[in-house]
This record gives C-alpha cells, structure tokens and sequence, in this order.
C-alpha cells in the first residue's frame, strides 16, 4: 500500500482545526491533512489516492465519466466552442474582443479547433505551440485557463512549468531626433499632428485618434484621457486622468478643431492601418525598431529621467497597475541627487524631515521659504 492514515495527532495550535487525520506517503515520507474528523472518509481518501497511484488511466477515465454525469455536455466539448465562449463573453465592438477573433483564425490553432477538450493531450498543445508565434502562446494559455476556470478540464492538460515561455520582442522608445524626422516627413497634417501629440502627451494612438475639441481645457490647460481600453469604468465613478500640457503643445491643438473630433478621419481608420503607415514612414527613413507604442515608452523614460513621480505617470499613461509605465521607463537612465547635496540642504534647514516615531516635522517655518531638493526616483 503507498499511503496509511494516521490517528488524530496531540493539539497543535498552528494546525488548523478540522485536521483530524494524516495521509502518510509510505515513499516519500510525507504527511498531508485530510481535513476530515470521521474516520470512514479518511479510509475512503486514502483508498481513492492508492487506486489514483496503481492505475493513473483508469483513473482519468473515471474522472470523465464523473465530469460527464456533471455536465452533459463535456464529454462533445470542443476548443472551438470554448474559444466561441470566450469572444462572446468580451464586450462588444471592444478592442479584447477583436484580438480574440483574430485569435481564431491563428493558423497554428485550426489543428485543434475540431478537437474534444477532454480527448487533448499535452503533445497537441505542444505542436500548436511550436508552429505558432508568442501571440499563439499567449492566447492558447488564456483559453487552456479558461476551460480550467469553468471546470471543463479536471486538471492541466500542460502543467504550467512545462509552458514555452513568451519571449516578447525588444521594444525601445522613439528618440526626439526620430520622431522629429518622421513628423517632417510626413505630409498628411492628422497624422502629423497626432504623432506630435503622442510625444507630448504619450498616449497610444487609438486614444490620441478619438480625442474631442470637448476634451480639451483651456482655462486650466488640460486633457482629458478617456481610454478606449478603460470604457468598463465609464459606469463607475472613477474618472479619467486630466493631463496638463504645455506650450509645445497648445501649438499642436490650437489650430485643431475646437469642437468634434480633432482628427475626422484618423478616427475611421483601423489602428493596424495606421500602425503600417507609421511603419512606413520609419522604413522610408531607415528607422528601426520603432513603433507608434514606441512613443508611450519614450513619454515614460522622459517622465522618469525627469523625475515625475511613479503615481501621476502612472494615470497619465492610463494603467490601472503601475508594474506597467515601470516596464516602460525600464531603459531610462535616472540621476539620483548626491547624499552630499542633501546633507547640506538638511543641516540649512531646507529640507522637512520627521524625526524618529513619525513625529512633527522639525524645520516646518524654515523649509516653507525655501524650495526642497529635486525629488529622487526610486525603482
């Protein structure tokens, strides 16, 4: 026999209570709580967990047979269906629900289309894997979770370890010499001007593509970021971020639409179309490695080397987790102020500081007739 039970062990504060039995690994040595008081259930587990050892395909068969008395339907169930599933649970006309349909018609995923969840094994993951793209991996393991999710899949058909990794491909900021040369080039005005407002305020290039004279504040010199991406929160109450900008600019919006869009047609075009114009631009100059996203990752490298808080950059760029303008301004060089400077500044009183236990600032009235030390990025 691989496993015994034990009897309920003396009191153990840090056990939790319910764990009146031990299933003992007769091989490994290891001991694991049933969880069970009654000692008739600890015997039926530990029968269930040999049998589950002696005969681990009889076992699977069993485990389809109980998953089909369950749900009628999953013994037929197909990746098809579950990927059908999947779309229509993504809200209409979205930009998630797009890159699903185009999902489906991966060359790679018509192999297993066909294919009964249930009836796949690892070796036909691993086939669509190595003839697919990273787009493939990571949309194959979304719907392989997603069967697991809805419990159409008893366990993992590929265990996590044994996944391919994404290896995504390096992206780099657009540089200002770049960007300045492709906007002299361009001889369409929208375009022009909406990769100069995607310099100046970094946004992608959907967002910039749909903003409103409306979304502009001229008394207070904002921009109102409405993402696209974020339309679930038009429901709630968080707002969008509102971008102050400056006169670099003013001079790109001013001469725009004061009211409607500010771009009538850039907005009709489909975002992989305006992408392959950008890229033709950058192919024409001898530019590359650079895309119109290329552009957020430039707005957040200056953004750190210039020391703007994580924060505000954060809901500039529209993230809801700040891991991502992090991941963005990652090859940004920052320059952290000298322990020299700041000792200086705090022995002249320029600097509040808290003395130990969070106690009152100790140079309140001389710090607020001076300015503080630039602030120092951290992370």
């Amino acid at each position: 026999m691989r496993g015994s039970y034990e009897e309920p062990l003396p009191f153990d504060p840090l056990r939790p209570p319910g764990d009146k039995y031990y299933l003992h690994d007769n091989e490994t040595g290891l001991r694991e709580g049933l969880k069970t008081p009654s000692r008739a259930r600890a015997v039926e587990l530990l029968v269930a967990r040999n049998e589950a050892a002696r005969e681990p395909a009889f076992n699977l068969q069993k485990a389809r047979i109980y998953s089909a008395a369950s749900d009628p339907g999953v013994a037929a169930r197909t990746w098809l269906q579950a990927l059908a599933k999947v779309i229509a649970s993504k809200p209409e006309n979205s930009e998630n629900r797009k890159r699903w349909q185009t999902f489906s018609k991966d060359t790679a995923l018509q192999q297993i289309l066909d294919k009964v969840i249930l009836e796949t094994r690892a070796e036909h993951l691993l086939q669509v894997l190595d003839e697919g793209t990273v787009s493939t991996n990571v949309f194959l393991r979304r719907l392989h979770n997603f069967c697991i999710g809805m419990n159409w899949l008893a366990w993992p058909i590929l265990p996590k370890k044994l996944w391919p990794p994404v290896k995504f491909r390096n992206k780099r900021a657009i540089k200002r010499e770049e960007h300045e040369r492709i906007t002299v080039r361009e001889g369409n005005g929208e375009r022009r001007d909406s990769y100069r407002l995607c310099w100046h305020l970094g946004g992608s290039q959907t967002d910039v593509a749909m903003l409103e004279g409306e979304d502009i504040d001229w008394n207070d010199w904002t921009v109102c970021n409405n993402r696209k991406k974020l339309a679930s929160l038009d429901e709630t109450d968080v707002k969008p971020p509102l971008i102050k900008f400056g006169k670099k600019c003013a001079a790109v919006l001013k001469p725009l639409p004061q009211t409607g869009p500010l771009f009538p047609y850039l907005r009709t075009v489909r975002a992989s179309d305006r992408a392959t114009e950008f890229k033709q631009r950058c192919k024409g100059l001898g530019i590359k490695g650079v895309t119109l996203q290329s552009y957020r990752y430039a707005w957040a490298e200056r953004a750190a080397k210039n020391h703007i808080p994580e924060r505000d950059a954060q809901h500039a760029l529209g993230h809801n987790s700040k891991a991502v303008p992090r991941a963005y301004a990652k090859r940004a060089q920052g320059t952290v102020v000298s322990l020299e400077d700041y000792e200086e500044a705090t022995e002249s009183g320029k600097i509040v500081y808290l003395k130990s236990g969070g106690e009152t600032p100790a140079t309140t009235e001389r710090a607020a007739t001076t300015s503080p030390l630039p602030a120092v990025r951290v992370g």
